[in-house]
């Protein structure tokens, strides 16, 4: 299925004459709906999120737990509407990332640019013990430690609870147990973004350039693992992904 008829996708503003699309891709334990709302800020772009099975939506399907099966399960299932950009915040990024060279694998067109947003480039592996596996009390008081935690609402909710702490696991999964197949670079730019207080270093975020040949930038802007959520860095950014978009045209 393709553009606003499947349900991978989720939307705020559908504008199918937009010369640009920017499919998001959304961090663990998230919702694309973190980033549709981006659409009244970027009024020339078709702002869609990818709506992952197991939440919102789709919450009675089957939850995937290894990004290869994902990323295998979305390009099989929706296409892509020429020109687009993707977007992928951590987890989000790694998605993003092997479903563009999964596009490339079936001979698909994939995205004009990659934004990869606080994620670890994927030949360094995990950089922290797994949280996966832990008892649900100690995984929440984990989340609440590395991640900022699930809002007071739902943990005071067993049923809520129940609800999205599967989510965020299998999530967690995902991200922990990636393992990188090396392959020949990426034709389209890349874009790293990340945040300055991030335990993610510049440093390591540069390695990402080696991941593609045709150009590379790097940004580092004011905050943490989740800069994107506070003013000024989310203006910063929709800067940065509009002067992308307008290129991509």
């Amino acid at each position: 299925m393709t553009g606003t008829t499947s349900p991978w996708a989720l939307l705020r503003a559908r504008r199918p004459d937009a010369p640009t699309r920017l499919y998001c891709f959304p961090h663990s334990g998230g919702s694309p709906g973190e980033y549709i709302r981006w659409a009244q800020r970027l009024p020339s772009t078709e702002v869609v999120g990818i709506q992952l099975p197991g939440r919102g939506s789709r919450l009675t399907e089957k939850l995937f737990t290894a990004v290869p099966d994902l990323v295998s399960a979305l390009v099989s299932e929706f296409t892509f509407t020429e020109p687009f950009v993707f977007f992928g915040h951590s987890l989000g990024a790694l998605v993003a990332f092997d479903t563009a060279r999964e596009l490339r694998a079936r001979g698909l067109p994939g995205p004009r640019r990659l934004v990869l947003s606080a994620c670890t480039p994927p030949h360094h592996g995990l950089q922290r013990a797994p949280l996966h596996v832990l008892p649900d009390e100690e995984f929440i008081d984990a989340l609440s430690e590395q991640f900022g935690g699930l809002p007071p609402a739902i943990r005071s909710e067993p049923e809520l609870l129940g609800l999205v702490l599967p989510a965020y696991r299998a999530d967690l999964e995902m991200f922990e147990r990636y393992e990188y197949v090396p392959g020949e670079p990426l034709p389209c730019p890349i874009t790293v973004v990340g945040g300055a207080d991030d335990y993610i270093p510049s440093a390591l975020l540069a390695d990402w350039q080696q991941y593609t040949t045709g150009g590379f930038d790097l940004y580092t802007l004011p905050g943490g693992h989740f800069y994107l959520r506070d003013e000024p860095a989310q203006e910063q950014l929709l800067r940065v992904l509009a002067r992308h978009l307008e290129k991509a045209r």
